[in-house]
């Protein structure tokens, strides 16, 4: 179980690290978009502030599973990510569904491997 745990939070640190090195330093092209999601990815961009903090996120907590230091806060910062990830991909981009899957299911699994550190945050005082 460990080395389950060390391949798949090595394997989504080094997806994270590389998708938001690739977007700040514009080091692949940009894939071309078409119909609503074309639409969607327009609304995104002119908002000028999410991608770029999406990316910011996905590349501290790309290095906190790397290093595999802080990755219980990791996980709960990357989850809304990895869920809307799944969701555009689901309903706009079938095509890239598998990647988004495993990362969406990736990070529900580090999620209840590290379930330990998260058991105080359900407890009602």
């Amino acid at each position: 179980m460990k080395i389950a745990i060390i391949i798949v939070r090595s394997l989504l640190g080094l997806l994270f690290l590389y998708t938001s090195i690739s977007f700040f330093l514009h080091l692949s092209p940009e894939a071309e978009t078409t119909g609503n999601f074309k639409a969607f990815n327009v609304g995104l961009m002119a908002s000028t502030y999410l991608i770029p903090l999406a990316k910011s996120l996905e590349f501290l907590c790309a290095i906190s599973f790397i290093t595999g230091r802080y990755v219980t806060l990791a996980n709960l910062i990357i989850l809304p990510v990895t869920l809307n990830i799944l969701l555009i991909n689901f309903f706009l981009t079938p095509e890239n569904l598998p990647i988004a899957l495993f990362v969406f299911f990736g990070n529900i699994f580090l999620i209840f491997s590290h379930w330990d550190n998260y058991k105080s945050v359900f407890v009602a005082k």
